[in-house]
């Protein structure tokens, strides 16, 4: 079993056992909107469906299409064109960041390194993510379609032939990352975000 979908099975038992309702408020999803979208994520993961043969670009169900589709809707219900901007901002910058800290790490992963360097990329793209999105929203989504981006920079390498590479869009390690740097991502702004606003004395804005 993955991280990303062992990660998925304990955000499920938590949603369950109603230990993220103001997250899910925050995103517009219901308890049971959330476990379904958990599960489709889950199932979708083991199809692809092949876009283009060469170079070859495949698309995978549950770590490309059902995060692209949530994310389209909750950004469709942010309270403002600022906040939308800032997030579709936040998405690509997290994507160059991802892209900058692959090549900072592209001599390792051969089987010698203590931590594959595709959790330190979710990890840092779930930290970057945070940082320019701020709000639960925002954070989410730059997190998971901030590996979408990067994934996609991988292609247009492959594409313009500087690269001999598959891509995979949502599928293989890509999808472990997305989902540890989406839920890294949220935490971050739903548990540092509140302390900072406590120790500033301040009352934070549950509103997103």
């Amino acid at each position: 079993m993955s991280v990303g979908i062992l990660l998925l099975i304990i955000t499920g038992l938590l949603i369950y056992f109603g230990a993220a309702q103001r997250v899910l408020d925050k995103l517009y999803l219901t308890d049971s909107a959330a476990l379904l979208i958990i599960a489709l994520l889950i199932i979708g993961s083991f199809f692809e469906v092949t876009i283009l043969r060469d170079p070859l670009l495949t698309i995978n169900a549950g770590g490309a299409v059902v995060p692209i589709i949530l994310s389209i809707y909750i950004l469709s219900r942010a309270d403002s064109a600022g906040e939308r901007l800032r997030t579709i901002a936040a998405v690509f910058l997290t994507a160059m960041f991802i892209y900058a800290v692959s090549i900072l790490f592209s001599n390792f992963g051969h089987g010698r390194d203590i931590l594959d360097p595709m959790y330190i990329y979710a990890i840092s793209g779930g930290i970057i993510a945070y940082l320019l999105g701020r709000s639960r929203r925002a954070s989410f989504i730059a997190g998971t379609m901030g590996f979408l981006v990067f994934n996609l920079f991988t292609f247009f390498k492959a594409l313009a032939g500087t690269i001999n590479a598959q891509t995979r869009l949502g599928g293989g390690g890509i999808f472990d990352s997305m989902v540890i740097s989406g839920i890294f991502a949220v935490l971050l702004a739903e548990l540092l975000g509140e302390s900072l606003e406590r120790l500033r004395g301040g009352h934070r804005d549950d509103s997103k």
